[in-house]
């Protein structure tokens, strides 16, 4: 297995060739012309960018209801994912009378690449992901009283393995009113070796400077690779086609399978955030599926249950993308979130 990695040092001549613009930030993308309207962005949707030091370039959108806006609610998507993907969910949250900002991972979405492959889901640490949540917070949009307790509320939604940069973010000093989790991804449910050996290996190539590399059988994006729906991500076809949509016709938004150091990135991610749980004050209502092929359930209900204030809701016939199931569980889900926002009362009570 590590002479195959080692084996990859061959292809840093061809990397070299690459045309640096090829890790630039991406802003406006092309609406595919198949998409419904309801796929389609939300009125008046800007992008911007958000960048910390050193660390990457991270895009950004946000789009404001026709009236007074009633609170404000930051997404951060999962893996592979991009803003495009939770239009829908924008739209109707601004429907409802709230100002929705989503913010795209670092090395993913719209946001500047660390490699030359752009489809490559590249990281050696998610602490950049949780420094820019922070800054975007605290300098872009800036809520009222930090945060916590304002005249309208304001909520973080952490998708996939965003839930672990909101937890970590939030352990290290954000404030929010109510943090969501949508299927958090706390441990992956089929990693491509045993858990144990894929930590090994990968930390073995993030040190060795090799983790730019995917582990071995995982490719990158392909044309005819499986949508949402194939890859049992949702039940919905029309909802399952989407990202799939807007990444065949906005080549920069497509990504393949996460690198090597990615993997370590996410299981470090996963141990300092198990360790300082009880540092998280704000309410988490925490929303799973019961049919999840990404994220494990065990460890969901673990993360909640030693949280001092989160209560759990799990949809046992919904799928991981929740903000793409069917009417039957994406409504009530939207309804929690909605109820969230709503009322301060809906929060979890602190455990004895």
């Amino acid at each position: 297995m590590r002479r195959r990695l080692l084996s990859l040092l061959l292809l840093l001549p061809l990397v070299a060739c690459r045309d640096e613009g090829a890790r630039a930030p991406f802003a406006e993308s092309r609406t595919p012309p198949s998409v419904e309207v309801r796929f389609q962005p939300p009125v008046g949707w800007a992008w911007g960018y958000v960048k910390v030091g050193d660390d990457l370039v991270q895009r950004y959108g946000v789009s404001a209801p026709h009236g007074v806006a009633k609170g404000q609610i930051l997404i951060l998507p999962g893996y592979g994912e991009s803003a495009e993907g939770w239009f829908e969910t924008a739209c109707d949250l601004n429907d409802r009378g709230y100002v929705v900002w989503i913010l795209e991972r670092q090395g993913q979405g719209g946001s500047e690449r660390a490699t030359p492959w752009r489809d490559l889901g590249h990281a050696t640490s998610f602490a950049p992901d949780v420094t820019a949540t922070r800054a975007m917070v605290k300098a872009v949009i800036r809520p009222p009283n930090g945060g916590v307790g304002g005249r309208d509320p304001f909520v973080i939604l952490g998708a996939g393995d965003g839930g672990l940069v909101a937890l970590r973010a939030l352990e290290e000093g954000l404030q929010a009113d109510t943090l969501i989790l949508s299927s958090p991804n706390l441990d992956i449910a089929a990693p491509p070796r045993p858990k144990t050996e894929l930590i090994r290996l990968a930390r073995w190539a993030r040190g060795l400077k090799l983790g730019f590399v995917r582990y071995p059988g995982q490719t990158g994006w392909k044309r005819e690779g499986p949508d949402g729906a194939a890859a049992k991500l949702t039940h919905d076809p029309a909802r399952g086609a989407v990202q799939q949509a807007w990444r065949l016709a906005n080549p920069d938004l497509r990504m393949g399978a996460p690198s090597l150091a990615w993997y370590a990135a996410f299981y470090d991610a996963v141990d300092a955030t198990g360790r300082d749980l009880k540092r998280i004050k704000t309410p988490v209502v925490l929303l799973d599926a019961g049919q999840d092929v990404k994220a494990l359930p065990a460890p969901q209900t673990a993360v909640c249950a030693a949280l001092p204030r989160c209560i759990e809701t799990r949809w046992p016939t919904a799928r991981h993308a929740l903000h793409l199931e069917t009417d039957s569980v994406r409504g009530p889900w939207l309804e929690k979130i909605d109820q969230t926002l709503r009322s301060r009362t809906a929060s979890p009570p602190a455990k004895p």
